[in-house]
C-alpha cells in the first residue's frame, strides 16, 4: 500500500500544469481587429483609395450590399476558425453560415462579370495590388496561426485553412475601394493572392504536422 501512495505521489509531482485556453471570442475578435486595422493602415501607407470609393458606397445599393457581405463573411469565417481550434465550441450552424456568406460573396464577382455592381473603370488602379494583397495578408495569417497553436483543433489543417481564407481576404476585399473596379481584375487579382494565402497555409500546417520539431508538438498541435 505504500508503494502505492509513493507512486501516486511521484506521478503527481512530475505532472505538468496545462494553461487554460483563453476566452475564445476575445481572441477572435482581437485578431480580427488588429488585423483590419493593420490591413487599412498598410494600404493607405502605400497609396490613396480609388476617388470615388466612398461616394459609390453611400449611392450604390448593390455596392454596398457586396462590400457589406464580404465583411460578414470575413468576419464570420474567423470566428469560426478560431472557434474550432477549441473542441466543442464551434457551432455547426456558424460553420454553414460563414462558408455560405463567403461563398455568395465571391459568387457576386462571377456575376459581375456579366452584371457588375459598378461601371468597370481603371480609376483608383494600383499597380502592384496583386503583391499588395498577398503581403498584407500574411502577417495576420501568421499571427492566427500562432494564436491557434496553443489550442487544440481537431482537425488543425481545416482550421488553418479557414484561417488563412479569412486572413486572405481582408485585403481582397478592402482593395475593393482601394484599387480598379472590375470584376474580373477583382477575381485575379485580388481574391486569387488571398486564396494563395489560404492555401500557404494548409501547406504551413501540414509541414508542422509532418516535420515538427518533435512528435509530441506535432500531436499537441494536431489536438
Amino acid at each position: 500500500m505504500k508503494n502505492y501512495d509513493d507512486l501516486i505521489d511521484q506521478l503527481a509531482t512530475d505532472l505538468t500544469p496545462t494553461p487554460r485556453i483563453p476566452n475564445i471570442n476575445a481572441v477572435a475578435a482581437g485578431w480580427l481587429l488588429l488585423s483590419a486595422i493593420y490591413v487599412i493602415v498598410m494600404i493607405h501607407i502605400f497609396g490613396p483609395i480609388r476617388d470615388n470609393a466612398l461616394t459609390q458606397l453611400s449611392t450604390q445599393p448593390r455596392f454596398l450590399i457586396e462590400t457589406l457581405t464580404g465583411l460578414l463573411a470575413i468576419v464570420l469565417m474567423g470566428y469560426a476558425a478560431f472557434k474550432a481550434a477549441v473542441p466543442g465550441a464551434l457551432n455547426a450552424r456558424l460553420a454553414k453560415i460563414a462558408t455560405g456568406l463567403m461563398a455568395l460573396w465571391l459568387l457576386s464577382y462571377v456575376v459581375g462579370l456579366f452584371y457588375p455592381a459598378l461601371e468597370p473603370s481603371m480609376l483608383g488602379k494600383r499597380d502592384h495590388c496583386f503583391t499588395e494583397t498577398f503581403i498584407y495578408a500574411l502577417p495576420p495569417k501568421i499571427a492566427a496561426f500562432l494564436l491557434v497553436r496553443r489550442m487544440y483543433p481537431l482537425n488543425p489543417l481545416r482550421t488553418a485553412l479557414t484561417l488563412g481564407l479569412a486572413a486572405g481576404m481582408l485585403p481582397a476585399l478592402y482593395m475593393q475601394i482601394a484599387c480598379m473596379y472590375s470584376p474580373s481584375h477583382i477575381l485575379l487579382f485580388h481574391i486569387l493572392p488571398g486564396f494563395l494565402v489560404a492555401f500557404l497555409g494548409l501547406a504551413l500546417a501540414a509541414s508542422w504536422l509532418r516535420w515538427g520539431p518533435s512528435s509530441a508538438k506535432a500531436q499537441d498541435w494536431a489536438g
